[in-house]
């Protein structure tokens, strides 16, 4: 396997841990506030991989921590958000509409070389606002707040993809991914002490979801995605993201009993049609380019 095929298959493992997280939040939040679980769940991240990799961690210089500290306040934001969502929607819903970064970093990508989006971008922004409408328009077309929230989050998510991606390429990836939890944890802390009761877990369940969302879908998955960001492009990224809320519906049902629907099979095809296009299209242009490159050598 190449080493773009070995990150490309770290980003699928991360990707479904990530799918599980929103189970583990909604299980956070039945007995902690969310500046609370977000303070928690980063800190325990932060310290559980800066154990492993403390030598790393002490050589880190000031470029790395700042870029690490912005990247870190959009962490913050999306968790947030996200779990303020997950306090009036769904899973399922929420994995689904966080699913937009995948058709949100071609926009992004397109406006930074300063061209318009392509037919199939533009194909697949129709293709998930139907979706969205489907999975979250009311009987009187109105939306839940926690749809607007998640969809915000998609929206910080995207911008963090795509720094990320940059930023990866200056640094030193794994004490930057680990800084980034630490700044995160960081700004929820302060938050938790401001506006809430700092409170560890007092149940079993409310411990596995901290200690699930720390260790496994945060100190592991941020560095995983990190390391794996500098061998494959914020494309392929962004394709295997589209398999997150595939795994949230399913480990949602798994632990949570919620239900698979048809507004949720209906809105969840268009919205997965539409990151497909938008990214098979954009790697077709790459292999076309490969290829044209090639003929032109030979000649």
């Amino acid at each position: 396997m190449s080493i773009q095929g070995k990150a490309n298959l770290l980003m699928v493992i991360v990707t479904m841990f990530w799918g599980l997280s929103y189970t583990f939040m909604v299980m956070g939040l039945e007995t902690l506030a969310v500046f609370n679980v977000v303070a928690l769940r980063c800190i325990i991240a932060f310290f559980a991989a800066g154990i492993i990799f403390y030598k790393r961690m002490i050589k880190v210089d000031t470029k790395t921590l700042k870029y690490a500290a912005i990247q870190g306040l959009l962490l913050f934001t999306v968790f947030v958000l996200s779990l303020f969502g997950l306090e009036t929607t769904s899973v399922s819903n929420a994995g689904f509409i966080l699913s937009l970064t995948v058709v949100l970093v071609p926009i992004f990508s397109s406006f930074v070389e300063r061209k318009l989006p392509s037919r199939a971008v533009s194909f697949a922004i129709v293709c998930t606002m139907i979706g969205i409408t489907v999975l979250t328009a009311q009987g009187s077309f109105t939306f839940q707040k926690g749809d607007i929230l998640i969809a915000i989050a998609a929206l910080c998510y995207s911008i963090y993809l795509l720094l990320n991606s940059t930023f990866t390429r200056s640094v030193e990836s794994i004490s930057y991914g680990i800084y980034q939890l630490g700044f995160a944890g960081l700004y929820a802390l302060i938050l938790t002490v401001l506006f809430e009761s700092p409170t560890l877990p007092n149940t079993t369940a409310s411990w596995i979801a901290i200690l699930g969302l720390g260790i496994i879908c945060s100190a592991f998955c941020f560095v995983g995605q990190t390391v794996a960001q500098q061998y494959t492009s914020a494309t392929h990224t962004g394709l295997i993201f589209s398999l997150e809320p595939i795994f949230a519906a399913m480990f949602a049902m798994m632990f949570i009993g919620e239900g698979i629907t048809i507004k949720l099979l209906v809105g969840g095809s268009f919205i997965l049609i539409g990151n497909l296009v938008a990214q098979l299209e954009h790697l077709h242009g790459l292999r076309f380019i490969k290829k044209h490159e090639h003929e032109k050598a030979v000649q």
